[in-house]
Parts: C-alpha cells; structure tokens; sequence
C-alpha cells in the first residue's frame, strides 16, 4: 500500500510540474505494451491491430509483449508495479475484473491501481448447443435442461472463464441445473461440442461463427443485452428471454495509477484515433466485435460496472484458483 501512495504522490507531482507543451512533447521514447495472456488471444489480437495506429500517431515505437499466467493477473502485477509515466501500457480482456477475486495470489487492484485510458471493444457470447439435439431456441433449451437436470452439461475455456462466468449467470437466472466442463481453452470447448461429448457453451462469437455458419453448432441466442448481433441476425438476444441478461466480452487499455492526466488524455486520443480506422473497424466487427472507443471516465465506469457484476458471483461460488 505503501508503494502505491508513493506512486500516485510522485504522479501528482509529475503532473503539477508539467510545462505549457509537455503532453504534445510525450513520449520521448519506445513505449511497452504489456498483454498478458498468450499470443492469438482477442486481447492480443486488438492489441496488434492499434499498434501500428498508435505508434504513428505518438511518433514513437510500440513493443507488444505477452505476459501470461493466472488469467492475465501475472502481466497486470508487473505493470500495476511499473513506473508511472506513461511508458508501460496494460492491455485488458474481460477477465480483468475477475481475476483478483479468482486467484489468491494476485497483489493487483485493477481499481486504486490502474488508471482508465479506454474501452475498446466489446462483443456478445453466443449460447450455442449440438444441433443433433434439435433445439432452435432458448425457451427449448429451457425445457430440455429442466427435464434432463445435472445431465446437461456445457464445456467451458477454464474454471474462471467469461465462459463459465456468464453460464453461471445464465444458470442462476434461469434456475437451471447444469454440469460444467473444464478444458484448456476456448478451441477444445467447442470441438467437444462438435464431437457430442457436451451439450453446448455459451463462447465468444468469434470463436464459433464459423460453424454456426456451417451448421455445425445451433445458435440460441447472443448476450448483448437488447440487441441483435449483425453477424448473426435472425438469433435474438437472451435478455429476450431473461430480462436485463447483459455479459460481453470486452478489450480495454491502461496505465499504472498516477499517471499524469495529460498523458493519459494524449494515449487516449492515439488509442480512439487507430480504432476508428477503417481496416480496424472492419477487422473488429468481422470478428464480431463492436467499437467502443471510449474516454477514460466511460471505461472506468464500465469496469466498475463489471466488477460489481461479477465478483458476487465468485464469492458465492467460492471460486478459489491458485
């Protein structure tokens, strides 16, 4: 804690010392991007799409580098630490507001320890399920999984996933009994879907558009609130069917509390400016995704949101990862 108010005293003074002309003088060397889950990921890839954006932009160059380990909580504990001067940026999924309360070995607050700088994307999951069951909508599934109880069961990306987050609130809401099971990723998840060894996932459009596409999975409904996805149109949300229901995955960016505001303000603008190009956009919403783009106050009032959502969820769970 000590640490912490050291930091943000030094930001402030930083802040208070700064000249007419020092936020357009920033940055005045190559600057890190620390992602901190394995290359490939939707983090990874958004992060790779404004990169080129950005270090234009700021006239300086961008390092990406992955840090994985425990859910991204390992990369955030090494730039939570980081100096804060604008120079070690914190990519974030949506398991940033998760992971503290997930891991008992995580020393970050991603609250008091890191500063907003925007909300970049966002985009629903899609509750999917074997087609050979013959189910084409919410309200059958609903019917199936009270007939069948503890035998249906969906497969999950891990055991504090979005994926296994947003079942548990699907599940709590429905009052529906379901067994889940863990594999190693999104990729398997689905394949035991495909190969009938589950009953069906709620995962990342991105994840299983294709075969949806294909026939290969049915495609109940989406988890973005009231709205329909463009890229699936004719599968309503399931807030159609569960009032309020409202759990998207979502990419944010970050720097270490204390950072001085005009900083801040200059990264977001680079941020904002490379997501509104138009081989950005189009490469986002191809995946599903929705461009955001937001100020700092908006993401930071998202993740209050999330966190809020979520971590009741854990606690009652007793969702405890080492």
């Amino acid at each position: 804690m000590k640490k912490r108010a050291l930091a943000a005293v030094a930001g402030l003074c930083l802040a208070a010392c700064l000249r007419p002309g020092f936020a357009q003088e920033y940055p005045f060397k190559p600057i890190r991007l620390v992602v901190p889950y394995d290359a490939g990921g939707i983090s990874d890839l958004i992060t790779r799409m404004i990169q080129p954006g950005m270090a234009a932009i700021l006239g300086q160059s961008i390092v990406i580098e992955n840090r994985p380990g425990a859910g991204g909580g390992v990369g955030s504990d090494a730039v939570a630490k980081a100096p804060a001067d604008g120079y070690t940026l914190l990519s974030n999924f949506d398991s940033f507001a998760t992971v503290p309360f997930l891991y008992t070995n995580i020393q970050h607050d991603p609250l008091k320890d890191f500063a907003p700088i925007s909300l970049m994307a966002r985009g629903p999951q899609v509750l999917v399920v074997d087609p050979r069951l013959g189910l084409n909508s919410v309200d059958q599934f609903l019917q199936y999984a009270r007939r069948k109880g503890a035998e249906v069961s969906f497969s999950t990306a891990g055991a504090g996933s979005s994926s296994r987050l947003t079942m548990e609130l699907f599940r709590s809401a429905t009052k529906i009994d379901v067994t889940f099971i863990t594999y190693k990723g999104g990729a398997p998840a689905v394949t035991a879907i495909l190969g009938g060894h589950v009953t069906g996932m709620l995962a990342s459009m991105g994840v299983v558009l294709n075969q949806v596409r294909a026939g290969k999975l049915t495609a109940l409904g989406v988890s973005s609130g009231g709205k329909r996805s463009p890229l699936l149109p004719a599968v309503p949300p399931l807030s159609d069917t569960v009032p309020g229901y409202d759990a998207q995955s979502w990419v944010g960016i970050c720097v270490p509390t204390g950072t001085p505001r005009p900083i801040v303000d200059r990264l977001n603008a680079a941020v904002v400016q490379s997501l509104h190009a138009a081989e950005v956009k189009e490469k986002l919403e191809s995946q599903g995704m929705e461009v955001v783009a937001s100020n700092p106050e908006v993401y930071g009032q998202w993740l209050r949101a999330e966190i809020a959502k979520w971590r009741p969820i854990i606690q009652n769970l007793k969702i405890q990862l080492e």
